[in-house]
């Protein structure tokens, strides 16, 4: 049996929400509670030495980041569509997983964060705006020519990418100046069972 630890802020489990829904993935929920703090304790920490979420846990073995929760799902359950077999494929997916899990996090993610809480944990505003803006002019030089992140179809890349974008004005960055980004966002939400926030 697979359990997903989620909390609802949360992009990065925004994430995997998405890929189990996309995949109809049976599995089971244990909501984290963010005001409490939960993931910070000490029995949430045995499942996630980072004390964040996700958490997939599967018959045993505990997977505490986005990254490999998603690769775990699409080699599983995913038939190659959402990570491909061939080398090359797999690696053009895995570099938008890359800028999601640095430019797109340490921008719009952290900007995102500290605005809506106060907490900077790396960076100022300026700082995360700046790379947020990074993140965005490289997804809309590609998403200018083409409808998804990587390949010819919708991967784990795009689900990657897709949470702390979608979250962008929150982070103090309107996405009007980057229109293929945006047209981008509603191709997303508008793939078969994609779930809400």
């Amino acid at each position: 049996m697979i359990k997903l630890h989620t909390m609802v802020p949360s992009g990065n489990a925004h994430k995997v929400r998405i890929l189990l829904a996309l995949l109809k993935v049976p599995h089971e929920v244990a909501i984290v509670d963010h005001v409490k703090q939960e993931h910070k304790a000490p029995a949430f920490r045995k499942l996630s030495p980072r004390g964040e979420v996700p958490v997939l846990e599967i018959d045993g073995t505990c997977l505490w980041d986005s990254a490999s929760c998603l690769v775990y799902l699409a080699r599983t359950f995913g038939k190659g569509q959402w990570l491909p077999d061939d080398p090359l494929q797999m690696a053009e997916v895995m570099q938008w997983v890359a800028l999601a899990g640095n430019e797109i996090q340490f921008g719009l993610q952290y900007g995102r964060r500290g605005l809506k809480q106060g907490r900077w944990t790396a960076g100022t505003l300026e700082q995360a705006q700046a790379m947020g803006r990074i993140a965005l002019d490289v997804l809309e030089q590609r998403l200018a020519k083409h409808q998804w992140v990587a390949l010819d179809r919708p991967t784990i890349g795009d689900i990657a990418c897709f949470p702390y974008v979608e979250t962008a004005p929150e982070a103090g960055l309107d996405l009007a100046q980057w229109p293929g980004v945006k047209a981008w966002l509603a191709r997303c939400t508008a793939l078969p069972g994609w779930p809400g926030r």
